[in-house]
């Protein structure tokens, strides 16, 4: 491995918009993601930033109890707040080099695995310039045919490409290159993948560090992961 592709610092960020009830699950996710990373790697500084998005519920004071960054934001657009986390963890690592950057992307209503941040970083220290992960929604929240649909379709071990905001990592020098989150309602991070693509990334899709979202059928955005569990999934189903 030659020394530009070592990573040397790492920003976290997490657009939170109204999600009191599962935004604990994820802080502690995090929070033991960050510890294993440090454990391993502890020259390498970690900046989480948490961006409150008009958030109208206990969101905030949850978020502030957590050891993490806090950004308040009133932009109802989760590109615009996953912009304004990268920009936000940025400062708080200081000047670097991009390349030796990693910067990982998660949402509120997930929790990502204990080795999330080391999975990343290990294949951006291969060769990655941007990582596409997969997510399994919660099966509490699902119906038995839409559980048994999503297991029928989404095999275990399977990298199956589809982008999520909520578990996804891409090298400094990439994001800028790129032009970095655009300020989107929705489908700000396939577009962010689309770009990146665009000037030559590398992109590596995994099933490693596979992260828990939220199975809800009515979700932030009209377009997002919920929609595809409600509509998509099982035509017609509704979740239990």
């Amino acid at each position: 491995m030659s020394a530009p592709d070592r990573v040397t610092r790492v920003a976290v960020v997490v657009p939170v918009n109204d999600e009191e009830e599962l935004l604990p699950r994820c802080l502690g996710a995090l929070e033991g993601a960050v510890a294993r990373l440090r454990a391993e790697r502890p020259v390498v500084p970690v900046a989480v930033v948490v961006v409150l998005d008009a958030c109208t519920d206990g969101s905030a004071r949850i978020a502030r109890s957590s050891p993490f960054t806090v950004v308040e934001t009133r932009h109802r657009r989760v590109g615009a707040a996953r912009r304004e986390g990268v920009r936000a963890a940025s400062a708080l690592l200081g000047r670097g080099r991009p390349e030796r950057s990693w910067i990982a992307s998660t949402d509120a209503d997930s929790a990502v695995p204990p080795h999330w941040l080391l999975h990343q970083v290990a294949l951006a220290e291969r060769g990655a310039d941007l990582v596409v992960g997969t997510v399994r929604p919660d099966f509490d929240d699902l119906s038995p045919a839409q559980r048994a649909a999503w297991l029928a379709t989404h095999p275990v071990g399977h990298a199956n490409g589809h982008v999520h905001g909520a578990n996804l990592g891409v090298r400094g020098d990439v994001y800028r290159a790129a032009g970095g989150f655009p300020a989107l309602a929705e489908h700000e991070d396939v577009d962010l993948v689309a770009r990146a693509r665009a000037v030559g990334a590398r992109v590596v899709a995994a099933d490693d560090g596979c992260v828990l979202t939220s199975g809800r059928s009515v979700g932030r955005t009209p377009g997002g992961y919920a929609r595809h569990l409600r509509e998509d999934l099982v035509p017609g189903a509704q979740a239990g």
